[in-house]
């Protein structure tokens, strides 16, 4: 696999498993870096982007359900606001923090911002720890 072809593997795999659909990059980003260690800051941003991105559409299908319905432990993020999208990736949990926060109509840039920085933090823990390996 050439170098090209990793990252964009590591971008897609970002993405996808930052929505609803089931799925880890973490691997994916072990193995870019370790296979192409010069890759390390394209692959953090890639990363990042494509797991926000990947969160983003999880909270514009939250922002397109009906409120009608009142969503389990929305109360909780309601208070929070966007920092608690810090969270957005945690396995489970990041998922439906991203879903609610569309869902409470969050600003939509704070809400990206937070996600973000959250999920680069992950990844660069990450990379730290495949370094020391």
């Amino acid at each position: 696999m050439s170098e090209t072809s990793a990252i964009l593997s590591l971008f897609i795999s970002s993405l996808l498993g930052a929505t609803l659909l089931p799925g880890g990059s973490e691997a994916v980003l072990a193995g870019v870096l370790h296979n192409y260690p010069d890759t390390l800051w394209i692959a953090l941003g890639l990363g990042t982007l494509g797991n926000t991105l990947g969160g983003m559409i999880s909270y514009w299908m939250g922002w397109m359900l009906p409120q009608t319905q009142q969503l389990k432990h929305v109360d909780k993020l309601r208070r929070f606001g966007a920092p608690a999208l810090l969270l957005a990736w945690v396995p489970l949990i990041g998922d439906a923090l991203c879903l609610a926060a569309g869902w409470l109509r969050l600003n939509p840039w704070h809400s990206a911002l937070y996600m973000a920085a959250g999920k680069f933090v992950r990844y660069a823990l990450i990379a730290a720890a495949l370094s020391k390996l």
